[in-house]
C-alpha cells in the first residue's frame, strides 16, 4: 500500500522559514505528479505547488517566490521549503501523489506562523 508521511511542521515566527518533508513508501519517481496542499480552518483545501516526474515545478501565484519544491529521489522524499512565512500561511499542509489517475494523501503536518 502506498503511504505518504509529512513532517517538519511546527511553530515559527513571521518572516521565518520551515522545510516540510513528504516521504513515500516507495520511489517517488513512480508518481506522475506530487503536490503540496494546505487547509486552514474554515477554508477549502488549496494547492500550494507541485513537482512532476521530470522535475519541473509550478506554484500558486501567492506563494511564488517564497516557496520552493524539490526532491531527493534516493530518500523517496519531496520537500517544501517555505521562506518569508506569514500568519496567513498557517494551515495543515498535506502531501498528495498522483499515479495513473490514482491519488494518495498523507495525514498532514501543522504549520503555525505567529505574528
Amino acid at each position: 500500500q502506498v503511504q505518504l508521511v509529512e513532517s517538519g511542521g511546527g511553530l515559527v515566527q513571521a518572516g521565518g522559514s520551515l522545510r516540510l518533508s513528504c516521504t513515500a513508501s516507495g520511489s517517488i519517481l513512480n508518481f506522475n505528479i506530487m503536490r503540496w496542499y494546505r487547509q486552514a480552518p474554515g477554508r477549502q483545501r488549496e494547492l500550494v505547488g507541485l513537482i512532476t516526474n521530470d522535475g519541473s515545478t509550478n506554484y500558486a501565484a501567492s506563494e511564488k517566490g517564497r516557496f520552493t519544491i524539490s526532491r531527493d529521489s534516493a530518500k523517496n522524499t519531496v520537500y517544501l521549503q517555505m521562506n518569508s512565512l506569514k500568519p496567513e500561511d498557517t494551515a495543515v499542509y498535506y502531501c498528495n501523489a498522483l499515479r495513473r489517475g490514482d491519488k494518495y494523501w498523507g495525514q498532514g503536518t501543522q504549520v503555525t506562523v505567529s505574528s
